[in-house]
């Protein structure tokens, strides 16, 4: 990733789906300020396309840049080749295994790459959403990712937002009943950025702390949102400098509470480089 300052997956905010077959768009991706790239050979890829997408990424990966991979899905033909190709690839930083349903279909894709790569379950199904559970607590399993437009589709849900307040708040949940980082929420279709905005910060609302995008315009707007304000940081900082000062003494039940989020906003700030106003 050619950037400044290197954020750990575990905390990305933005994730910025690129499509397989533009290979030419690889280098720019890279260089852009996405947390994490995802190059894409599922859903983008017409089936007769995907063994010269996977190819190409494939040979992206071994020479040039590094990567998280969308996978095609585990019931279809496409996806042990996928895992076959790209396993033990240089660049490869782990995989986005489409469409997932099942525990099982986790554990098998993290073992079929050798049991290294991390997997990120992206959940787009109503079944995927009533097992989140299970599926975070599945071997490999790395953080959750929500695939809002197949959840509709699946669902007839609208892109209300009270109507997807459910399946976001489920990933959530399990994510951290399954000790996982919180999960990474679905695009926001179109270029309008008050409605990225708004919709980011119903992300940041339910609790998610990632989410993905289609194009690198989004990615300022999704960074600066998921991240804490200058003013969190300095209530953060002045808090614990005052928590410290007075020796760690606790003085009432919300004392501890504030302290965890403090804690987590400075740590969070450190990585995003914001400073306090």
């Amino acid at each position: 990733m050619n950037s400044a300052r290197e954020i750990p997956a575990e905390i990305s905010r933005s994730w910025l789906l690129v499509n397989g077959t533009k290979s030419e768009s690889f280098d720019v991706a890279a260089a852009s300020r996405a947390d994490q790239i995802i190059l894409d050979i599922e859903d983008a890829v017409d089936p007769k396309h995907k063994p010269a997408a996977l190819e190409s990424v494939a040979n992206w990966l071994e020479t040039k840049g590094q990567a998280w991979v969308r996978v095609n899905d585990a019931t279809t033909p496409f996806w042990q080749h996928d895992l076959e190709r790209l396993k033990g690839v240089k660049g490869l930083r782990g995989v986005m295994l489409a469409k997932t349903e099942t525990k099982a279909q986790v554990e098998a894709t993290f073992a079929a790459l050798g049991s290294q790569t991390p997997v990120i379950a992206l959940i787009e199904s109503a079944l995927g959403i009533e097992e989140a559970r299970l599926i975070a607590e599945a071997k490999g399993a790395f953080r959750l990712a929500f695939g809002s437009g197949d959840y509709r589709r699946d669902t007839g849900t609208s892109t209300d937002a009270a109507a997807m307040n459910y399946p976001r708040s489920r990933l959530v949940v399990a994510s951290r009943v399954g000790n996982l980082p919180g999960p990474i929420d679905g695009p926001t279709v179109g270029t309008s950025h008050p409605i990225l905005r708004e919709q980011s910060e119903i992300t940041v609302a339910l609790g998610l702390t990632g989410k993905l995008c289609l194009d690198t315009s989004q990615i300022p707007v999704i960074n600066e949102v998921i991240s804490p304000t200058q003013s969190d940081v300095a209530w953060a900082r002045d808090f614990m400098a005052d928590f410290e000062a007075r020796g760690r003494v606790i003085r009432d039940g919300s004392d501890l509470p504030r302290l965890g989020r403090a804690e987590k906003i400075d740590r969070l700030a450190t990585a995003f480089g914001i400073q306090a106003i």
